[in-house]
């Protein structure tokens, strides 16, 4: 244990988490399932928008680990260009081409779905999803660094023309037509916070404090916005291109910007990194172990005390369980304990926090999101992070850990995986079963996602070994 890793796969395996998760919540089948299986406000059988109901499930904690996790990388792909002398003219100008791309990503994939070209879906359809598949290698393919720039440029714009053929030629169902206000709002969302979240860490690298100070005024304007005459609700309302950019998109700062301290504190231990001591590895051993339970056992006391409304119950032991973590944390001054005492710390702040706002807007929901959710899932997500940690930097559970650490470190091909390659291969292939079979039974629905998600981890690891890395 005195040797840490040279990289943090616990930021790598977080991703891989939630981009994993991503897909079994779209794998399993709908309707058959217990309501917690499901996004809390879409219950089962209908699964119709309620957003009467109040509480949060697993699924809902699934993009705010994503967005987490991306505001982690912020002080690794920044922080690094930073120290480097580029300047932040520069560093803003490659953010918000990053977020043009993966605007453009979120465009596209939605076009190019199977469902989306026919209905029912047939054998065109899947063909097109599968060259739409194979057209993302050209545009995001991280291509190596002895290949000539000026063909890394050709093979790339080759990728985006070919796109924009196909976006201006197929078919699609239902008599649509390409409108670029249809995309994909989760990529969409991201793009938002690639540029605005990487804005906010570049005026504010040196100062953690300054840039939480961003969110009040944030929080001002979507509060102020209700009041339909006054200057928030204009600049709440004020987009020059709506399929692109809406202000109610930086409500996710929330949860990207304290990702962006969980990433400047894994930094920093990452950079002043010390051996731990002998006479001090038994207890930093049972630290960690304590670590791991009780952040994970704020994550399920949490779900399953606001799922099931039990509040006072889920805050007295959201209460026990943080003032036990912050104590043990402390107990062994070590590089790897010092780390964790600052990422619970910070989580257990937020998720206090969000239980406190738990009463506000009715309750905590994912949609329409309350503030309460964006505290809590922020704070649940450092408590993830913890967990990670311990089981991938300091006890380096590699066989256990290393589909979610290659899937964290290819994302995108992870999240189209599923739409745009494997199911349609499973449909040309007549490998794919009845959907009557996989509805019959609640076990083999959940069975139904389980597959196509070790398919999607399959597949990512795949080319994630071979470095085949899609980068935006």
């Amino acid at each position: 244990m005195t040797n840490t890793p040279s990289r943090a796969l616990s930021l790598d395996a977080l991703r891989g988490y939630a981009i994993l998760t991503m897909a079994l919540s779209g794998g399993i089948a709908f309707g058959i399932l217990p309501g917690w299986m499901y996004h809390a406000q879409t219950p089962p059988p209908a699964h119709q928008f309620d957003p009467s109901v109040y509480g949060i499930t697993w699924v809902d904690l699934v993009f705010p680990f994503f967005l987490f996790a991306m505001g982690a990388a912020l002080p690794f792909s920044l922080g690094r260009k930073r120290e480097q002398g580029v300047s932040p003219w520069l560093l803003t100008g490659s953010s918000l081409l990053r977020g043009l791309r993966l605007a453009f990503f979120a465009i596209f994939i939605q076009h190019m779905y199977p469902h989306v070209l026919s209905q029912p879906q047939d054998c065109r359809a899947w063909f097109i999803a599968l060259a739409a598949f194979a057209v993302l290698f050209l545009m995001f393919l991280r291509l190596p660094p002895r290949v000539p720039k000026w063909l890394r440029v050709a093979v790339e714009l080759a990728g985006y023309g070919i796109a924009v053929i196909l976006l201006l030629s197929v078919n699609y169902a239902n008599g649509r037509t390409f409108n670029p206000s249809f995309s994909n709002i989760i990529i969409l969302v991201l793009a938002n916070m690639a540029v605005f979240g990487s804005i906010a860490y570049i005026l504010t690298a040196q100062n953690k404090w300054a840039r939480l100070l961003i969110l009040p005024f944030v929080m001002a304007i979507l509060l102020g916005a209700e009041n339909a005459g006054s200057w928030n609700a204009r600049v709440y309302n004020y987009t020059p291109l709506p399929w692109l950019y809406q202000f109610r998109f930086l409500k996710y700062l929330f949860i990207v910007i304290p990702g962006s301290i969980a990433g400047d504190y894994v930094r920093q231990w990452m950079q002043t990194r010390t051996p731990t001591a002998p006479h001090l590895l038994k207890r930093e051993k049972q630290t960690a172990v304590w670590m791991l339970l009780i952040a994970a056992g704020l994550i399920i006391l949490n779900l399953y005390g606001l799922y099931t409304r039990s509040l006072l119950l889920n805050l007295s032991g959201t209460a026990a369980l943080t003032a036990a973590g912050y104590y043990l944390a402390g107990k062994a001054p070590t590089s790897f304990t010092t780390l964790w005492k600052k990422l619970f710390t910070a989580g257990a702040c937020l998720l206090v926090l969000g239980l406190f706002f738990e009463a506000c807007e009715g309750g905590i929901r994912k949609d329409h999101a309350t503030f309460s959710y964006y505290f809590v899932t922020s704070g649940l997500a450092f408590m993830a992070l913890i967990a990670f940690s311990v089981m991938c930097d300091y006890f380096r559970c590699r066989r256990g850990t290393s589909f979610l650490v290659m899937a964290g470190q290819n994302p995108m091909i992870a999240y189209v995986a599923s739409s745009l390659y494997i199911l349609p291969l499973l449909h040309l292939t007549h490998l794919f079963p009845l959907p009557d079979i996989f509805g019959s039974q609640p076990w083999l629905g959940f069975l139904r996602g389980i597959l196509i998600t070790a398919l999607v981890a399959l597949l990512t690891m795949f080319f994630t070994k071979i470095k085949w890395f899609w980068r935006t």
